[in-house]
């Protein structure tokens, strides 16, 4: 079990680039995943979604907040203790191009991990090159045509799937998967996402789900949680399906709004919601993150900052002072 609680994390800027400001990745977000759960972050490039994995996977410091990982506060720990913990949760890098070392072949990038696993357990190298063989098998993919290759000789769907395998070499108890599909065809897309949701019927492993697209939020998160971030705020959480198809944050309607749709087979639903005008972050901040942008904003969304809560008639959280169930998911047009 993981819980996060109130975490920031700013950034200096250099320069005159936002008038010198610090950027505020993350205001105080809270969140928890359980053993075989699933939480997905969903929001625009620059929401702070990455960074909250990062943090989450133990390779980003954070500013204030807490994150306990089954009791244990790391804020208690060394950096060597702490360790051990973020051990059990491995990042899925977005690129898997980028993501594996070119000058090794899949058998030697897969033995590093396992080859220290086998000495720390007093297992045999057979041990290790069994288990590269088994993981391989478990995501899906020929050891034998695999594993004496380099990555260049691979496509980006066998790519991903290696950089799962390795993650998988420690035994992780949570994978945080950082927009694990948008580099790979949209062909090979789907085996990927039934790839991490077979693992989390299989080995009950948890996935921290990061991504900007709401399809692959909904299929791999269909029982779990959606978060939907907005300049480093949760606006909107709850169930994945209830956020998805009942939103009530102006923000979350105008991310289902974005939705493409092909002309002929959907239609945008009847209370589309689109921003007043385009983000511009140097503005200072003052009331709600979204008010400038949104065009149901009132003179409090101008000056007061709303917090997550479930004021209203809703089931999930939201942080709006106006929240309205709107239908703007696209439907299909019925002959």
């Amino acid at each position: 079990m993981i819980i996060a609680t109130g975490i920031t994390k700013s950034y200096r800027q250099r320069g005159n680039l936002l008038g010198g400001r610090d950027v505020r990745a993350l205001r105080g977000v809270d969140f928890a995943i359980g053993k075989g759960g699933a939480v997905t972050f969903i929001g625009e490039s620059g929401c702070g979604k990455t960074t909250l994995g990062r943090i989450a996977a133990g390779l980003e410091t954070y500013d204030s907040g807490e994150i306990v990982i089954d009791g244990v506060r790391m804020s208690s720990l060394r950096h060597r203790q702490r360790q051990a913990h973020f051990r059990r949760i491995q990042l899925i890098h977005q690129d898997p191009y980028s993501a594996l070392n070119p000058t090794r072949t899949i058998q030697q990038t897969l033995d590093a991990p396992l080859a220290l696993r086998a000495r720390q357990t007093g297992r045999s190298k057979a041990w290790a090159d069994n288990r590269a063989a088994e993981l391989l098998t478990l995501v899906g993919i020929d050891p034998g045509y695999v594993l004496p290759r380099y990555p260049h000789q691979l496509s980006g769907g066998m790519r991903q799937r290696v950089v799962i395998a390795r993650a998988l070499t420690v035994d992780p108890e949570v994978l945080v998967a950082d927009e694990s599909v948008s580099m790979i065809d949209v062909s090979l897309r789907l085996g990927i996402l039934a790839l991490l949701k077979d693992l989390r019927e299989r080995l009950g492993v948890s996935v921290l789900f990061i991504t900007h697209d709401i399809a692959t939020a909904r299929y791999l998160g269909d029982d779990g949680e959606l978060y939907v971030i907005y300049r480093g705020q949760v606006v909107e959480r709850g169930a994945t399906e209830t956020v998805i198809s009942a939103p009530v944050h102006p923000y979350t309607q105008s991310l289902l709004s974005a939705i493409p749709v092909l002309r002929g087979v959907e239609r945008p639903g009847p209370e589309r919601v689109e921003p007043t005008e385009a983000l511009d972050e140097s503005h200072a901040d003052t009331g709600c993150l979204f008010a400038r942008r949104c065009p149901f904003r009132t003179e409090r969304c101008e000056s007061e900052l709303p917090l997550l809560g479930r004021d209203g008639d809703t089931t999930q959280e939201h942080a709006c002072f106006h929240p309205r169930r709107r239908s703007v998911i696209p439907v299909e047009v019925t002959a």
